[in-house]
């Protein structure tokens, strides 16, 4: 028999190659630490902030009249790539009017707040209550949930029903006293929307962004490799593609961008993916519950449910919400002509938001 040199460095040169790729696979999956917030190696922590029951902190932001004298008390939950920075244009006569207390807070993983590795529709809802309760804002408040800040506005509501969904231990829920869901989110995975509507309003996304949420929904695991590889296009809204905005949508920006807001630089401060691409994998994940597992929270008209949809909003496609609206009845839906994605930062909406939600 004849000894090949090469022969024999075929083994350790495929040994190498493969742990090589191995390697290379479990560097591009595996989504870098979070720099959390005060920690040695994280940004500073500039706002104020509560202690969860879980240990982590949940930063917030306090605006309009003071707690003590107001009649209305809102907590805003912020949207995809916002904060509780966010700026809503409602007149301070209009505030003044109304006494309207907000209270603003960076979802888990944006701005001031720690990442949630276990975070869910569930989490989002209960970081809410928890707040309110840290804070003693009331007995009752109003819920104002934006774009993809309406989905642990979704789980409130079940939650307000005591649904037996996710155990016991929901009978601080009742304070609820009334919610709007502005431009809200819809997962296209829902078992409660027919195939055709699903599939219509999917197909009217961009193509880099059905792609996207394919990957979120099916192979949350790849979600982070997809968001970082540069052969295909990933999220159009991360990638700058303004075709994904209305016209009015554009103005809003353009206004945004000449006065930028305080505090967005720190948005995604701790890391992109405990703050944007795990909030896609969440919203567009399986849910523990479906839309039309909600019932009417207030079956004695002592508070009321809002939706608030732009008509030309092409990040989310009116038709899902309108469909679910109607076989929700009890649900006042309002679909506004000429507004996009963006319509509560029109100063218009934004008043009519906040005078229905508090005045029916």
């Amino acid at each position: 028999m004849v000894f090949s040199p090469f022969a024999a460095m075929i083994a350790p040169i495929a040994v190498a190659l493969t742990v090589g790729l191995l390697g290379w696979t479990y560097r591009a999956l595996k989504p870098p630490p979070p720099k959390i917030c005060g920690s040695p190696d994280g940004p500073p922590v500039t706002s104020p902030r509560i202690k969860l029951s879980d240990g982590r902190h949940l930063a917030y932001r306090e605006a309009g009249v003071p707690r003590e004298e107001a009649k209305y008390k809102i907590v805003v939950i912020h949207g995809f790539g916002s904060s509780k920075d966010l700026d809503l244009p409602a007149s301070e006569e209009l505030v003044e009017e109304l006494r309207i207390y907000f209270l603003f807070f960076d979802r888990s993983g944006y701005g001031d707040s720690d990442p949630n590795p276990s975070r869910s529709v569930k989490s989002e809802a209960y970081d809410v209550q928890e707040l309110a309760d840290k804070l003693q804002i009331g007995s009752k408040f109003y819920v104002i949930g934006i774009s993809m800040g309406a989905y642990p506005n979704s789980c409130f509501l079940i939650l307000l029903n005591g649904r037996s969904y996710f155990g016991n231990g929901f009978s601080h829920f009742y304070r609820l006293a009334g919610a709007s869901l502005v431009a809200p989110f819809v997962n296209y995975w829902w078992p409660c929307l027919p195939a055709n509507l699903s599939n219509d309003a999917f197909s009217r996304l961009l193509a880099q962004d059905q792609w996207s949420f394919r990957v979120a929904h099916y192979t949350p695991w790849l979600f982070y490799w997809w968001m970082s590889q540069k052969w295909f296009p990933s999220l159009s809204i991360l990638a700058g593609n303004m075709a994904i905005f209305s016209q009015s949508d554009l103005e809003i920006l353009k206004k945004w961008s000449e006065a930028p807001s305080v505090g967005q630089e720190k948005i995604q401060q701790q890391g992109v993916y405990e703050s944007l691409h795990r909030d896609i994998m969440v919203s567009y994940g399986k849910w523990e519950f479906d839309p039309m597992d909600l019932i009417n929270p207030f079956p004695n008209n002592e508070g009321s449910v809002y939706i608030w949809q732009g008509y030309e909003d092409r990040i989310i496609p009116f038709q899902v919400n309108r469909y679910l609206s109607e076989k929700l009845p009890w649900i006042h839906y309002h679909e506004v002509p000429d507004a996009g994605h963006l319509l509560i930062f029109e100063s218009k909406n934004c008043e009519a938001v906040l005078r229905e939600l508090v005045q029916r």
